[in-house]
């Protein structure tokens, strides 16, 4: 015998916990307990509950579970570079991770106004959101958003300044570790370093990481420039004036992938053949550079999605109970090998 079919204009009944408390003869209160792991539930009885859950194809409500523990089921994500080259990964990773934990998401972008984010600040609280994720465009240290608040709060990216704060951010060290490891890897020993700006932490790293690797195999850097910008512009005027001088080089380490870039037009405009000449390294691993260049850029990627993932998950499980840790957490970059460096690739 077929079952009845649903006239076409009466949809599915949806299942409920009273229906579901109903089928395994419990009470709605008792139904509630077993399917939200509560104690002073027998296994028989917790049993019976699931199987009628299961049954009638319950779902649970994640946003009605998270009122009745006193939580939104929200979360707010606060940036001030919502254009920018490096929140945008991490925030859209967050919300990916936050949305198949059936969380909510409030995007605020403070354009760099201090009073615009403390409006945001004021304004998430009000909602009464779960948790708060601050994505900053530098590893620069920045202000806390405030002490005590009253809901945990992880920064990404831009790491803040009190070291009582779960902060996850690049390790660039290791990032520079990996560019030089590589060229020394591939038989390059002539190697200049175009930087990015010298007062950034994220160059200062990086120039550290490369410090290392060319003290621990008795290396020395050729070239080296004194002033730096993240631009395209910088890359080709200071490889040029580098290449002017006469300094023979055969890898270049870049800071960014637009400095590489323009490292790239003006070896080019020389007729320098990368990488059989000169091997150049970028940094960022930025796709709508790295694989629009010819031949395609090696470069270091700072793992932006992971830190975004591991920020959710943290704050995720905060939510749930458990304390946030505290201090700065790096996470490691890898390296991405294309043309610039080997023609093996």
């Amino acid at each position: 015998m077929k079952a009845p079919l649903t006239p076409p204009d009466q949809k599915p009944k949806v299942a409920t916990l009273e229906d579901v408390a109903r089928a395994a003869g419990v009470s709605l209160a008792t139904a509630s307990k077993a399917l939200n792991g509560r104690d002073r539930v027998s296994d028989t009885t917790r049993s019976r509950v699931e199987d009628a859950a299961r049954t009638l194809s319950y779902v649970r409500n994640p946003m009605a579970k998270g009122l009745s523990e006193g939580r939104s089921g929200t979360v707010g994500l606060l940036t001030s570079d919502l254009e920018g080259r490096f929140s945008l990964p991490i925030l859209m990773a967050a919300e990916d991770s936050f949305g198949a934990g059936q969380i909510s998401v409030f995007l605020c972008d403070a354009r760099g106004d201090a009073i615009r984010e403390r409006h945001y600040i004021s304004a998430l609280l009000a909602r009464r959101v779960d948790a708060i994720m601050v994505v900053g465009s530098k590893t620069d240290h920045r202000q806390p958003i405030g002490r005590d608040l009253p809901v945990p709060v992880v920064y990404v990216y831009t790491p803040s300044r009190d070291p009582r704060d779960l902060s996850i951010t690049p390790d660039n060290v290791v990032g520079g570790r990996l560019a030089a490891e590589h060229l020394l890897a591939t038989g390059r020993k002539r190697i200049a370093h175009l930087t990015g700006p010298r007062t950034e932490r994220a160059a200062a790293d990086r120039a550290i990481g490369i410090g290392q690797v060319l003290a621990e195999t008795g290396t020395s850097l050729v070239y080296e420039t004194g002033y730096g910008e993240w631009s395209e512009r910088w890359g080709r005027s200071s490889c040029a004036m580098m290449l002017d001088q006469g300094i023979a080089v055969d890898a270049i380490l870049c800071d960014s992938d637009q400095i590489a870039r323009g490292a790239l037009d003006a070896l080019r405009e020389r007729s320098i053949r990368v990488p059989e000449d000169v091997a150049v390294v970028g940094f960022d691993n930025w796709d709508v550079i790295v694989e629009g260049t010819h031949p395609a850029l090696t470069s270091i990627d700072m793992n932006l999605e992971l830190l975004g993932r591991s920020a959710a998950e943290k704050l995720f499980a905060a939510i749930g109970g458990k304390p946030l840790a505290q201090g700065v957490e790096l996470v490691d970059c890898r390296l991405v090998v294309r043309g610039s460096t080997t023609q093996t690739i």
